[in-house]
């Protein structure tokens, strides 16, 4: 079952901040521009309308071989 989680940094043009993510402490994988970016849980939590999230923190991008 999805749980929703915070993303933090990573590009700016990101559609949403607040996301499903798999299993809890898995890291979050987004696909965006022909690529993906790469988002880890942090200790940190957020407040948002969705609740308080934890905060998954961008650290990487990958490009999508074509």
């Amino acid at each position: 079952m999805a749980h929703m989680v915070f993303l933090e940094g990573g590009p700016d043009e990101l559609p949403e901040r607040v996301v499903p993510a798999g299993n809890p402490g898995e890291d979050v994988k987004i696909p965006h521009r022909g690529g993906y970016e790469h988002f880890r849980r942090t200790q940190r939590r957020q407040d948002t309308a969705e609740g308080t999230l934890p905060v998954y923190e961008w650290w990487e991008r990958t490009e999508i071989a074509e």
